[in-house]
């Protein structure tokens, strides 16, 4: 079978591999649909991830179909629609430096537990929106993180995937959300997702708007006025979207940071100090991956407007490329034949 791997610093390509075979304990998944994520152009441009340098199996947003199930193995049966957790893999993650990846034929599930290392979902749902339980696992846990009450409100800076799924995971929970972003067309999906508001920063003051939106937070010994947002959430990454939070947090507001940042933001503490501003940061999914296929289940058509790209597997390379130049696309989804 192949398999697309990082081949050597700033290469990819198509490998052809042996077909794993489900043993007793094992399910063995066709995969259908794989996501593309900004990380895999990371692994792309240091040459893969130790040990697997030069040869690192690329994909951890996949859905697929079983084709084979081990005979001590319950809960499924060949011709289920399944969504898979990377993290879970025994023979480490999941197109993220373990053994295999989504962007591969198949891909075998040792040990399989129903609930832990896959689960099955609806077969009227397509595999593209199904490739996108990884992504948005990350959304609901940076969501989670934040810990929103019904009737909160919360601001998403970043309309891209993961900031698109918190603002969708945000609305879900009965928080009032404002999306935040520099790019037209991606404030229009915010509205299509279900965000009450955008803003575009390139052209709008933010803190003014949101004084507009939320009102205005009471009186503290925070000076000037502050928007009364409860809830921020940095999914993008830019040094300015801090600078904004903590210039607008107001007293008792929680920040969230889920973006990667590639340079040190300075911080002063000191301003801050009466704001009791509450900062949690964001990584992986220690319990969401398959909290949030439910709503994906519920709700699969709205998270379908996340998609932007679906590129068939035999041109996985250009999807890479597209995938991982900021910009070129908002979610490139591979399609198997």
């Amino acid at each position: 079978m192949q398999s697309v791997q990082v081949t050597g610093p700033g290469t990819t390509g198509f490998v052809e591999i042996e077909k794993p075979v489900a043993g007793p304990a094992d399910v063995l998944v066709r995969i259908r649909a794989c996501g593309i994520c900004g990380s895999d152009g990371l692994y792309i441009s240091v040459g893969g991830i130790p040990p697997r340098q030069g040869a690192t199996p690329l994909g951890h947003e996949p859905a697929g179909e079983v084709v084979e199930v081990g005979a001590e193995v319950e809960g499924f049966t060949a011709g289920d629609h399944v969504v898979l957790n990377p993290m879970a893999s025994s023979d480490g993650i999941i197109g993220s430096g373990g053994a295999q990846g989504g962007l591969s034929e198949f891909v075998l599930i040792r040990g399989a537990v129903a609930g832990i290392h896959l689960v099955t979902v609806p077969k009227h749902i397509p595999f593209e929106v199904l490739a996108l339980n990884e992504p948005m696992a990350v959304a609901g846990h940076a969501v989670n993180r934040t810990a929103p009450e019904k009737g909160d409100k919360v601001v998403v800076f970043g309309a891209g995937p993961v900031g698109l799924g918190a603002a969708i995971a945000y609305q879900l929970r009965g928080a009032h959300v404002v999306v935040v972003d520099i790019v037209p067309n991606r404030l229009e999906k915010a509205l299509k997702v279900g965000a009450h508001a955008v803003i575009n920063s390139a052209e709008e003051d933010v803190a003014a708007r949101l004084r507009e939106i939320h009102g205005t937070a009471p009186r503290s010994f925070v000076r000037g006025e502050r928007p009364d947002t409860d809830i921020y959430l940095d999914a993008a990454g830019a040094p300015v979207v801090l600078e904004t939070i903590l210039a607008a947090a107001k007293h008792g507001a929680t920040a969230g940071i889920v973006a990667v940042h590639k340079k040190p933001v300075p911080v002063d503490f000191g301003s801050l100090l009466t704001t009791e501003l509450t900062v949690v940061l964001s990584m992986g999914y220690p319990t969401e991956i398959f909290e949030v296929t439910r709503d994906i289940i519920d709700h699969w058509e709205r998270y379908e407007l996340l998609i932007s790209d679906r590129i068939p597997y035999a041109e996985a390379q250009r999807a890479l490329e597209l995938g991982s130049t900021p910009g070129a696309a908002e979610k490139v989804v591979v399609t198997f034949p």
